[in-house]
Parts: structure tokens; C-alpha cells; sequence
């Protein structure tokens, strides 16, 4: 507790502000956009590899949360006080920090893939700031932020030598697929089997529960997916500036839309919330793998005619 306690003598309205700001980029939503963005208009291989970093950190963040089920610090010294505007995001168990793994996973994971410079360092350096923006925030322990640190840089560097062969051999991505839906399926009989103790904070394992079941659909879906892909579409990341916008801002509008729209029919359909959660963010990724894709070849084709008619006009 001396750690925060000496970042609470550091607070001020400034540094409050903007380590709130710097917070958000370990939040999950930030993780997805950059993921799927990846997917869709970098690299395929790079975006599978920001994704399984990504689902298995969450997998073993959420399972120590409730394996040691350790309190806020705010819990554990009642003297110590946190910036109120971040109590809201800084709900169920402290152990460990899921915006430290969610924020290594994303930004390691791209310095670990890209080729530019000031784009390595940026990533660097929200990988570090984030840690800290969550021990001055008074949310997380140093224990909390470092176990996450590590787990999520553990995982970048194991998972990368693993992904950069299946290029040239696919069947090895399928493996991992199949590995991240087995150790989902896992977590998932974990949160439903075990037997927890009578003082565990009903709201965390309800949490972890959800999660545990979109989880295991989040990583079916990318089975699914990535086996649909590879077999009908085809797509190509490239393409002129506009068309990434569409498949941008478009996919992830038509994801968001999904998202809220199946809740309540999935819900009704099948009576249990985690095959409900489950089928409904299966139904997402596959759709983000295989199906929002199969757009990508018309928009380029469009964007190629719109290039010919220009270079026509100015000829005559």
C-alpha cells in the first residue's frame, strides 16, 4: 500500500484527468476495435494473434480473480481513498488488473508485430502508462498490475513464434483455435462445477460466469470463422484509404448492432443467459471472421471502376 499511497500524494485535477484518459486504452472495447481493425485491414495473422492473446489473458485473468478473490484496496485499507471517477470501471476482485492485461495484450502485441518505429515506441509506451494510470487511480496494487504485466507479456512472447508459422502451415492455427476453445470450455466448467465459499462476492462470479461462457463462444467463433474464411472468402486486407473506413467503421456498426439486438431473442430462445451469451458472441465473431468480409472484394472492385472512370474524365 506505500506504492499508492505515495501516487495519492501525486494527485492533482490535471494528472487525475489524464490518467483517467490514459486508463481507457486497457479497457476491453479499446482491445476489440484494435484487434479487429488489425483483422480486417493489416494482417489476418497479425489480427489472430492480437485475438488469442487477447481471449486467453482474459481467460486466466478472470480465473485468478475468483481462484484468490482478493479485494480493492480501498477494501483492504478503508484510510486510503481512490479518484472517485474511477470507481465505476474498478467493480469485482483487484488480482490481477484486467486493463493491464487487456492493454499489454493489445499494444505489446502490435510492438511486437509492426515495423514502424514511432508506432513501437506509442504501443511502449501505453503498455507501461496504463500499469501506472491504475496504481495512481488507487484501483490496483503494484501485485495486481505486475502479475498482469507479466502474464500478458508472457503470452505476447510465447504466442507470436507460434502464429508466425501459420502462414505456412495453417493446420497449426486451427490447433491453437481448437487449444483456446478447449481451455475456454474448461474455464466454463470451472465457474459452473466448482464449489466456491460461502463468502464469495455473489456479483464477481456472476461476472465471471457471463464472461466465462462468451468467452467460450467468442473462441468457437474464431474456430468457426477462421475455418470459413480459409475455405470460401478469401479476403484481402488491402485497399484503398475509403474502403477501410467502410469495412471499418461499417463491420464495427453492424458488430455493435448485433451485439444489443440478440440479446433478448437469444435469451428467450434458449432460457439460460450463458448459452444465450455464449451463441450470441459466437454468432459475432463468426460474422466478423467470415461473413462482414465477403464485402471487402466489391468494395475494392468498386473503388478500382470509380479509379478508372477518373483517369477516363481526364484523359478527355
Amino acid at each position: 500500500m506505500s506504492v499508492l499511497y505515495f501516487f495519492q500524494s501525486l494527485r492533482t485535477p490535471i494528472l487525475d484527468t489524464l490518467m483517467q484518459l490514459i486508463t481507457r486504452f486497457g479497457e476491453e472495447t479499446v482491445f476489440m476495435v484494435a484487434a479487429i481493425g488489425v483483422f480486417w485491414c493489416v494482417s489476418k495473422k497479425d489480427g489472430y494473434y492480437l485475438l488469442s492473446v487477447g481471449f486467453l489473458g482474459t481467460v486466466l485473468n478472470q480465473f485468478l480473480k475468483l481462484a484468490f478473490r482478493i479485494p480493492r484496496p480501498w477494501v483492504r485499507d478503508p484510510q486510503f481513498s481512490i479518484v472517485e471517477s474511477a470507481r465505476a470501471g474498478a467493480d469485482g476482485y483487484s488480482f490481477p488488473s484486467g486493463h493491464t492485461q487487456n492493454a499489454v495484450a493489445t499494444f505489446g502485441g502490435i510492438a511486437r508485430f509492426t515495423r514502424r518505429r514511432w508506432v513501437r515506441g506509442i504501443c511502449i509506451a501505453l503498455s507501461i502508462l496504463v500499469p501506472i494510470s491504475r496504481m495512481y487511480l488507487g484501483v490496483h496494487t503494484p501485485l495486481d498490475v505486475s502479475v498482469a504485466f507479466v502474464t500478458a507479456l508472457v503470452l505476447v512472447a510465447v504466442l507470436y513464434p507460434v502464429i508466425e508459422q501459420t502462414e505456412k502451415h495453417p493446420r497449426m492455427l486451427t490447433g491453437l483455435l481448437a487449444a483456446l476453445c478447449v481451455i475456454a470450455a474448461g474455464y466454463v466448467a470451472y465457474v459452473s462445477l466448482h464449489t466456491f465459499p460461502a463468502d464469495i462476492d455473489a456479483a464477481n462470479l456472476a461476472s465471471g460466469t457471463e464472461n466465462a461462457w462468451k468467452l467460450l463462444g467468442a473462441t468457437v467463433g474464431m474456430l468457426l470463422g477462421s475455418c470459413l474464411e480459409r475455405r470460401f472468402v478469401h479476403f484481402e486486407t488491402k485497399a484503398p484509404f475509403w474502403v477501410q473506413c467502410v469495412k471499418l467503421v461499417g463491420g464495427l456498426a453492424l458488430l455493435v448492432g448485433i451485439r444489443a439486438g440478440l440479446k433478448g431473442p437469444f435469451l428467450a430462445l434458449f432460457g439460460h443467459a450463458g448459452l444465450a451469451g455464449a451463441t450470441r458472441y459466437l454468432v459475432m465473431v463468426v460474422f466478423a471472421a467470415a461473413v462482414w468480409p465477403m464485402v471487402f472484394r466489391p468494395l475494392c472492385r468498386a473503388a478500382e471502376r470509380r479509379v478508372r472512370r477518373r483517369s477516363v474524365t481526364k484523359g478527355k
